[in-house]
């Protein structure tokens, strides 16, 4: 398996669905080696080689702002194909190939997807195996439209829409290229279908193990409280928090004054600063552990307007019986029965109203936390995930 960071902790969305992979392939019985890039700590857990029989880690790659710029003017590439380029991953992955016999190789998402092309040049017998976190070139579409609305954004989304139409090109060779590509969603296998033709293309859900949800103690954070959780120098999420800061929460404390928003992530974007100074506003930065806060909201927010994939935030706070407000972009990915036990709404009003609905209606904020923290606990579960992943294998020819 390569992977962009050592998935642990499994702190953000691509880490929990390569852990989780991890996991369900080691309790199968597969032998497993883990190729990935550190961010210059090269802390190797012991939860990671307790999973794999080899763990090798090589220094992040870096890239300068004029790097970017001169590959944007110069050349036809997607930004995300140079992203993660190191020679050195190169090199360790030819000699892994070259010293050692592999089934499978599952490259974790298109930025490792940039190795696969090299992995084919090597003529081995090796199944390159693509596992597609998102549709990326749709989530890019997205973002540009979504920036396209805000004239500040519009070199942003100039940008999104150059890079879109690359990425599509990049996507399209990769799931012609590689022996197997897997989808996150039914949604994303529609969207990866055109480009991977008549090949299967199963969908192995992203998943988490529930257990470590169920219980928490919650901390004593200022009620009522309103979570958003996620990676926050993801533009997604950067894009999500502003909006519900800027356009939702006036809407709140309107009706709920002493309402708190907790933006619970590593990594904040300098873009956040300008919701420090209000007084209603908590950015953690980095924390430990999710769970307390989870336990600790009144009401989980989803605010997304952008990406595509399964959202593991949900399921977080699903698992860990929350009441959820969502729009309709970030529940696509689940079933529709898993929708129903969130909140669904896409305008800031609709969205400040059924918060409001829920802080005032205690009985079916935990009815419908339970609702949610059942149907999680039976479908997304990494126990009932792996026999999809299992059979996923077969359908290439493994296993």
């Amino acid at each position: 398996m390569l992977t962009q960071n050592l998935p642990y902790p499994p702190a953000s969305g691509g880490a929990l669905r390569a852990y989780g992979l991890l996991h369900s392939l080691h309790a199968a019985g597969h032998r497993l080696m883990l190729l990935s890039f550190h961010d210059g700590r090269k802390m190797l857990a012991p939860q990671l080689e307790a999973l794999c029989a080899e763990v090798i880690a090589i220094a992040h790659p870096t890239r300068t702002r004029l790097m970017r710029l001169r590959q944007l003017a110069l050349t036809n590439q997607p930004d995300i194909v140079q992203r993660m380029s190191s020679d050195d991953m190169r090199a360790t992955l030819a000699r892994q190939l070259r010293t050692q016999h592999y089934d499978a190789i599952l490259f974790e998402g298109l930025e490792m997807a940039t190795y696969l092309p090299f992995a084919k040049t090597l003529k081995t017998r090796t199944k390159l195996i693509y596992d597609a976190f998102n549709a990326e070139y749709a989530l890019q579409r997205t973002i540009a439209h979504v920036d396209a609305r805000n004239f500040r954004r519009l070199p942003a989304a100039l940008y999104s829409r150059i890079q879109a139409a690359r990425i599509h090109a990049f996507e399209h060779s990769i799931c012609q290229m590689a022996d197997g590509v897997i989808a996150v969603s039914d949604e994303d296998a529609a969207l990866l279908r055109p480009l991977r033709g008549r090949r299967p293309l199963p969908v192995v859900p992203s998943g988490i193990f529930t257990q470590d949800y169920a219980d928490a103690a919650p901390l004593d954070l200022e009620q009522p409280a309103v979570v958003f959780t996620g990676k926050m120098d993801y533009r997604p999420n950067v894009d999500a928090v502003l909006w519900f800061a800027q356009d939702i929460l006036p809407r709140l404390l309107e009706q709920v004054p002493p309402v708190r928003f907790y933006i619970v992530g590593q990594k904040p974007s300098a873009a956040l600063d300008v919701l420090r100074v209000l007084p209603e506003v908590t950015i953690t930065g980095a924390v430990e552990d999710v769970q307390p806060y989870l336990h600790s909201a009144s009401v989980y927010v989803a605010p997304l307007r952008m990406g595509s994939g399964t959202r593991l935030k949900l399921l977080e706070a699903m698992a860990s019986g929350c009441a959820i407000v969502a729009t309709s972009l970030a529940a696509s990915g689940l079933r529709e029965d898993v929708r129903r036990v969130l909140q669904i709404a896409d305008d800031a009003e609709a969205f400040a109203d059924a918060i409001v609905s829920l802080m005032k209606q205690p009985e079916q904020r935990a009815a419908l936390g339970e609702q949610a923290r059942r149907i999680v606990r039976q479908d997304y579960d990494w126990d009932a995930i792996t026999p999809k992943l299992l059979q996923a294998l077969k359908d290439f020819g493994l296993g």
